[in-house]
């Protein structure tokens, strides 16, 4: 029926007139990686406890699996984000994405904490 042909060599425009800072300034960068850093250590502590075993032993862990599953579970996601850590960004952007957003996500990640704990 509609044939459309489409040229082989499509050319679009690109904007070549912006330019990406490739590296954030000193309190940008420092502010993202304090607040990437406290957040990720929340987090952490948050899931650390939340995964502890309820009978509060190591040595009961075969008694019920749902503890053992839990306690594994946990400790694969504290390790995550304990990698986490030392992985930094690569772009400026997302630096001052965790200013931004640490603002509010922080103090929130701090309550659950003293909420769960």
């Amino acid at each position: 029926m509609w044939e459309c042909a489409m040229p082989a060599n499509l050319d679009l425009p690109t904007n070549t007139t912006t330019k990406v800072d490739p590296k954030p300034s000193n309190r940008v960068w420092f502010g993202g990686v304090l607040v990437r850093t406290l957040f990720l250590i929340v987090l952490t502590a948050i899931t650390a406890r939340v995964a502890s075993p309820q009978m509060e032993h190591f040595s009961s862990l075969h008694e019920t699996p749902g503890d053992l599953i839990r306690v594994l579970l946990g400790f694969g996601v504290c390790a995550w984000f304990i990698v986490n850590l030392f992985i930094l960004p690569k772009d400026a952007g997302a630096y001052r994405t965790w200013m931004y957003l640490g603002v509010t996500v922080l103090p929130l990640a701090v309550l659950c904490a003293i909420v769960v704990w």
